[in-house]
């Protein structure tokens, strides 16, 4: 189990550095957005990369903090798109194809996995905690 929190710790990395580009172009561009619902997520967006990052590092030492963040992060990565393999949706762009039928596919994809994580880590969470009970 410790494997597969680590892997989840590295893709929230790799989602930090994504929403990092994203916060540099919403905090220079802030002022364009007219839509209030855009507004909500553009401010979203920067407590999400705080509750990322601290959820990497509790998930990658397996502290019970990682699991709570991720548990609290999880409603607000569907409404924001800020997806574990969100990066496969930028797979067809690396290879110049510019078909838009793959981009709902790969982010049906994102989503199932997901849910896919949230399954594994209530399982690992679970896990971890019966370890603790019988070490105690």
């Amino acid at each position: 189990m410790r494997i597969l929190l680590r892997v989840f710790a590295f893709l929230d990395l790799l989602t930090v550095i994504f929403m990092t580009m994203q916060l540099w172009d919403i905090a220079e561009n802030f002022s364009k957005f007219t839509v209030p619902s855009d507004k909500i997520q553009a401010i979203l967006m920067f407590p999400m990369f705080v509750l990322v990052i601290i959820g990497a590092l509790g998930l990658s030492l397996g502290k019970k903090y990682g699991f709570i963040s991720y548990y609290i992060q999880f409603p607000f990565r569907l409404y924001l798109w800020v997806l574990s393999l969100g990066f496969i949706t930028l797979l067809p762009e690396a290879f110049e194809n510019y078909d838009d039928k793959w981009f709902p596919i790969l982010l049906k994809v994102c989503y199932v996995a997901e849910f896919i994580r949230l399954y594994l880590t209530i399982r690992a969470h679970y896990l971890t905690q019966e370890q603790q009970r019988l070490n105690n």
